[in-house]
């Protein structure tokens, strides 16, 4: 059963994809209207609107169609695998590790010179003399 749907699928997948390509797009009417795409067409100068259209709209609701028979056959076999309505997992609890008993090593205060080192700048610009 589920083998029918899947070439009845994808049939009416690639009927849909010609069907769309073959038909003239909106902006080519302005140009069959003057009558240069006329003699070129498939069907005609009136043009392929209604069959094709009427066409496209049936394999288009095939094709829903057997996308909804496919997940109807796929949540089946789902529920005889066991695979839905399965419980939750149980929530896991995950340590913590304790804070160190230990204090931590204070900064030690910085210092200021007066006179920088040898190869320092100074901070600020010393006052012309």
């Amino acid at each position: 059963m589920e083998t029918l749907i899947i070439v009845f699928h994808v049939l009416a997948a690639i009927c849909v994809i010609s069907l769309v390509l073959i038909q003239q797009g909106k902006g080519a009417d302005m140009g069959a209207s003057f009558g240069s795409g006329a003699s070129q067409t498939l069907f005609g100068s009136r043009g392929s609107g209604n069959a094709l259209t009427r066409a496209t709209a049936i394999l288009a609701t095939i094709f829903f169609a057997t996308s909804l028979a496919l997940s109807v056959v796929a949540r089946h076999h789902a529920e005889n695998a066991g695979l839905v309505d399965m419980p939750a997992p149980a929530a896991m609890e995950i340590p913590v590790a304790p804070a160190p008993t230990k204090p931590v090593d204070e900064v030690p205060s910085v210092e200021h010179n007066s006179a920088p080192a040898a190869g320092e700048v100074p901070s600020t610009p010393a006052a012309p003399q």
